[in-house]
């Protein structure tokens, strides 16, 4: 991690770009090469895996240690982590589709990890809805034959008006919205936290919801003048909107979170779209630290709650978990874009651009509105876990006495705290000029305060006076579950299959086949059985009646000869 940090200064200092060719095997004129592309962007970015995966490894170290099998989950930490740092440092998309699909495929494995119906459909989900982007990829990898190499990096900028490089364009888009829960592929991400806490804290930060943004921001000089991107930004900005109401009625600790990286991840997938990718780059960087962070102290959190996952049940933390609770509250707050946080740099300097630029009043709104949800959801946690009355056993004992767990979330807390300065004095050498009236400038502090509001308002509601207050049951429904997307993209699309499987087995495995197979099998066999039963259990009679009956053969016979 360290060498990377250092390396990456140097390149940055230098403006180096490496690009390296190992030649694996040479037949003739063709020749297999191994390509690394080193650039402060791929080195910054695996600086920070490295340090995330080595806190979380150490976190499992204690969060994991009453599993049998902690050495494979930790190999099956390491495979992830891995397989993103081959996605980073390729420049070529053969080497790509390898991580990208050994994220998939390790992702499932983890996933799955606590072996139960609820994992394993989660993990099914998972694994299929990624599946999508990985077919893309593979199209991807047809469509560039045209060009005679797959090192896309060499074509991107003077292919760009080539109707190929148009069809490619489009496929890596909707390979980067899977991979990064854009709609209409969300469903996934809050499903995958049925994974262990520590792969949450992974998954979430830097590795795989992360893949799809750093591919678009590899490719991101294609994505600027396509036709379709205004469509695409659209999209990712409802998907901000949709985490961010559904974040608001959530009562799963785990999932908040997770529809909180959905709505980041709608924030960084559509300042790209704008063509800022410098800026994309940031945030994605500045919340990788507070999101594992995050995550660790919920993992943390829940360990204390008897495994128990729901805020209701929560409240008063701060009073027995002091250390814990201040990392929570610093992690949210950078969340949140407090001044000086890790969060506040990329995400203030987001929305002053997207306050400056040229765009219409929907997107505005989008942007503005999501960043008051962020808060208001913010406020809503932090008030049910620390302000509230602790709601479950009347007898209970919270301590903090885990020090490899504070070890490795302090590492984080650090990072939280100073890397969004760090990197805003490495990564932009030159100021970004902000010319904005007064009001414009303070949107961004008024939408937080009126998200800060609410969140207290709201959450010293009752549930079914919150309902009342959002006039219909059926609209909260709606919100609750993520817009109907988990129903669609599940019963939606596998009801009719399971319908056709389940007519398969009536008529034919429980039918015609069982008739003239199986059960009709059973039947002869079983007829015959009794046949021989009948004779094994009579044969003294029997054989006395065949004595009698060859007797009276033997008589008959003598009779005639006679």
């Amino acid at each position: 991690m360290l060498l990377n940090f250092f390396m990456s200064i140097y390149f940055i200092m230098n403006e180096m770009v490496m690009f390296l060719e190992w030649e694996i095997i040479s037949f003739n004129s063709m020749s297999l090469v191994m390509s690394i592309l080193l650039d402060f962007m791929s080195l910054m970015f695996m600086m920070f895996v490295l340090l995330i995966s080595s806190s979380v490894i150490l976190y499992s170290k204690s969060y994991m240690s009453s599993e049998l099998n902690l050495n494979r989950f930790i190999i099956l930490v390491l495979l992830f982590v891995f397989s993103m740092i081959l996605l980073i440092i390729s420049p070529n998309i053969i080497s790509i589709i390898l991580g990208w699909d050994g994220l998939g495929l390790v992702s499932y494995c983890l996933v799955i990890y606590y072996q139960n119906i609820k994992s394993y459909n989660a993990g099914m989900l998972t694994v299929l809805s990624n599946r999508i982007g990985d077919v893309m990829i593979l199209m991807v990898i047809a469509w560039m034959m045209n060009y005679g190499s797959w090192n896309y990096i060499f074509y991107l900028n003077f292919m760009k008006n080539d109707f190929c490089m148009q069809i490619i364009s489009l496929m890596i888009i909707l390979a980067a919205m899977t991979k990064s829960a854009q709609i209409p592929f969300s469903s996934w991400l809050p499903a995958a936290m049925a994974a262990p806490t520590p792969v949450s804290a992974l998954v979430h930060s830097s590795t795989l919801v992360t893949a799809g943004v750093y591919l678009l921001i590899r490719f991101n000089n294609l994505l600027v003048e396509t036709f379709f991107i205004k469509f695409f930004l659209l999209l990712f900005g409802l998907t901000m909107l949709m985490a961010g109401i559904s974040a608001n009625y959530e009562y799963d600790l785990k999932k908040i979170i997770a529809l909180s990286t959905l709505s980041q991840l709608g924030l960084m997938m559509s300042i790209l779209s704008m063509g800022y990718y410098e800026l994309a780059y940031f945030h994605l960087l500045t919340h990788a630290m507070f999101k594992a962070l995050l995550f660790m102290c919920a993992g943390k959190v829940i360990h204390l709650m008897n495994d128990n996952q729901d805020i209701r049940m929560m409240g008063g933390m701060s009073l027995y978990i002091p250390l814990t609770s201040m990392c929570l509250n610093i992690s949210n707050l950078a969340l949140c874009g407090i001044p000086f946080l890790a969060g506040f740099y990329s995400k203030d300097l987001i929305l002053e651009v997207v306050s400056m630029s040229n765009l219409n009043f929907l997107i505005f709104n989008l942007y503005y509105i999501s960043t008051g949800l962020t808060m208001f959801y913010t406020v809503r946690l932090l008030m049910y876990l620390m302000v509230n009355d602790f709601n479950l056993l009347v007898v209970y004992n919270l301590f903090e006495e885990d020090y490899i767990m504070l070890k490795s979330m302090f590492i984080l807390l650090f990072m939280s705290l100073v890397s969004g300065s760090l990197l805003s004095w490495m990564i932009f050498s030159y100021p970004f000029m902000i010319y904005l009236p007064l009001n414009m400038k303070m949107m961004v502090i008024y939408v937080s305060l009126m998200g800060f509001i609410l969140g207290i308002i709201i959450s010293n509601m009752k549930i079914y006076s919150l309902n009342k207050f959002m006039m219909t049951y059926d609209l909260s429904f709606f919100f609750t579950i993520m817009w109907f997307m988990p129903s669609l993209s599940t019963y939606g699309l596998n009801y009719y299959f399971l319908i056709l499987g389940q007519k398969l087995l009536k008529n034919v495995d429980m039918g015609w086949s069982e008739l003239y197979s199986g059960q009709g099998m059973f039947n002869i066999i079983k007829y015959y059985s009794l046949i021989s039963y009948f004779y094994q259990v009579n044969n003294f009679k029997i054989y006395l009646y065949s004595f009698v009956l060859w007797m009276m053969i033997i008589f008959m016979i003598m009779l005639l000869l006679l």
